[in-house]
């Protein structure tokens, strides 16, 4: 099979794609699939790789967009570059953050008609839109991290920097139902960039501009004193969880420093230090959620939980989550039994199972 890896992107967790689709890459099996590269700019243009890179990466070399042939795509017929269509099997958008894992790139494949790994449309773009999930989590019964969002155009006065006195007023009202302190953080985005824990007034200002630079809405949160529990679930209309794991941050929270730059920012623990019966209860929870977002193909579902209370709250859904060999996605899937490699090549048959069951749909009337 012919699987091209899509990579890069224009959204801030460009250099984890980066990251992830090198470790996608050396893991798939060379007998099975013939890979391909294709890198998107910071800028968004698409560039099909070198083979001489692609060997060059398989060899331990970092992976980066380097300029190429540009990749274009034909609707109804798949992607072109050089003049030519690519002979593809199979697209693996190995994207986080926006333009890649929030539903615009998928569904820039279901117009071209090339099977593709992963969640599809509504998946994607529930699974990145931090309110939308939760509003969805609570109306399935699911316990979710209490929040309030904001966005500036629903405020007359705050279109623009946000005054003062609205910030003041907000601060009063988000405090009284959330407590102190909060997370500030962009309702659309990943790997905790843009994100800002708050202790008082005085610093809710720089995190709403901070977080209202990477979106146009901003999650308020509860900040949650428990475990960190991550668990990942592999499927389509019947996905199965894996046991969980637990992280424990060595700063202040799991920010993006701690997940990617700081190697002892945290410490993965799997399965996580919590009792049997909680884990299962975990387990049955991220499938429910992973349902309600009608996610595919793969996702971790991210938990906070305190044992002495017994409180279990679902924190969020990645529906392309951080995927090198280390990354707490394939870690607990090789803990449950699934080597790396043996998840892509689940996710592959996934992805073409699912494409399947579409096309098997009616579009036009007889």
């Amino acid at each position: 099979m012919k699987v091209l890896i899509l990579y890069g992107g224009r959204s801030g967790e460009h250099e984890v794609s980066c990251l992830s689709a090198a470790s996608v890459l050396r893991h798939l099996n060379p007998r099975r699939y013939t890979p391909l590269l294709c890198g998107i700019t910071r800028e968004g243009h698409w560039f099909l790789q070198e083979d001489s890179r692609v060997q060059a990466v398989l060899q331990g070399a970092d992976l980066q967009v380097h300029p190429g042939a540009e990749v274009s795509i034909v609707p109804a017929k798949g992607f072109q570059a050089g003049g030519a269509l690519l002979d593809l099997d199979m697209v693996f958008p190995v994207l986080h953050g926006t333009f890649g894992e929030d539903g615009t790139v998928q569904g820039l494949f279901e117009m071209t008609g090339v099977p593709y790994v992963g969640s599809g449309v509504l998946g994607s773009s529930l699974g990145m839109d931090k309110e939308k999930a939760k509003q969805v989590w609570q109306y399935e019964g699911i316990p979710v991290v209490p929040f309030r969002s904001f966005v500036p155009e629903d405020h007359q006065e705050a279109r623009g920097d946000i005054p003062g006195k609205t910030l003041r007023r907000l601060w009063q009202e988000w405090t009284a139902a959330l407590q102190v302190p909060l997370f500030v953080k962009p309702a659309r985005a990943g790997s905790s960039v843009g994100i800002t824990k708050v202790h008082s007034f005085q610093e809710l200002a720089p995190a709403m501009k901070t977080a209202l630079s990477f979106d146009s809405k901003v999650l308020i949160e509860k900040a949650v004193t428990a475990k960190e529990i991550e668990c990942s679930v592999v499927g389509n209309l019947a996905p199965r969880a894996f046991i969980p794991g637990e992280v424990e941050p060595h700063h202040e929270f799991y920010d993006y420093e701690a997940k990617y730059i700081d190697p002892d920012g945290a410490a993965l623990i799997i399965p996580a230090r919590i009792p049997e019966k909680d884990q299962h209860r975990i387990m049955e929870l991220a499938v429910r959620a992973y349902r309600a977002c009608e996610a595919r193909g793969l996702a971790r579902v991210d938990f906070f939980f305190h044992e002495d209370r017994g409180e279990l709250y679902l924190n969020e859904i990645n529906t392309m989550p951080g995927f090198t060999h280390i990354s707490m996605f394939s870690k607990m899937c090789e803990a449950g039994g699934l080597e790396y490699s043996a998840v892509l090549d689940e996710l592959i048959a996934l992805g073409l199972q699912e494409f399947t069951r579409r096309n098997t749909l009616q579009y036009t009337r007889a």
